[in-house]
């Protein structure tokens, strides 16, 4: 039987100020959930795969998007992918508050994306 060590899988966040922090995910936690377990202040609204507020770049590893509601073939190929319903399939390095620069690609795409606030990152709480 494998060690349960073994099977856990290490996702390094690297957020907008450039600090770095890496995170133990389980195979099948949302790399969302792991990222807040461990106190780090991500953004996310739907947790459904849809708003792509919790969008990041994928710089290094694999992640397993059937749970998002909305996700395309184009959005892998560009490098994204919603951390709220994304699963780890290996090590990952992750550039966080991606949402912009996804719905941007979206946008070049001719694919749909949310308008208006809808996530907004930069909204006085």
């Amino acid at each position: 039987m494998a060690d349960a060590a073994a099977a856990t899988i290490r996702a390094t966040f690297r957020l907008p100020d450039g600090t770095e922090h890496t995170v133990d995910v389980r195979p099948e936690e949302h790399v969302l959930a792991a990222g807040l377990a461990a106190g780090l202040d991500l953004p996310y609204s739907c947790l459904q795969g849809w708003c792509l507020t919790c969008a990041a770049r994928v710089l290094r590893g694999e992640i397993d998007q059937s749970d998002s509601k909305r996700y395309y073939d184009e959005d892998r190929r560009a490098g994204f992918a919603l951390l709220c319903t994304g699963r780890a399939r290996g090590d990952l390095l992750l550039e966080t508050h991606a949402r912009d620069a996804m719905r941007e690609a979206r946008r070049q795409h001719g694919l749909p994306f949310p308008l208006g606030d809808w996530g907004d990152l930069d909204k006085d709480s």
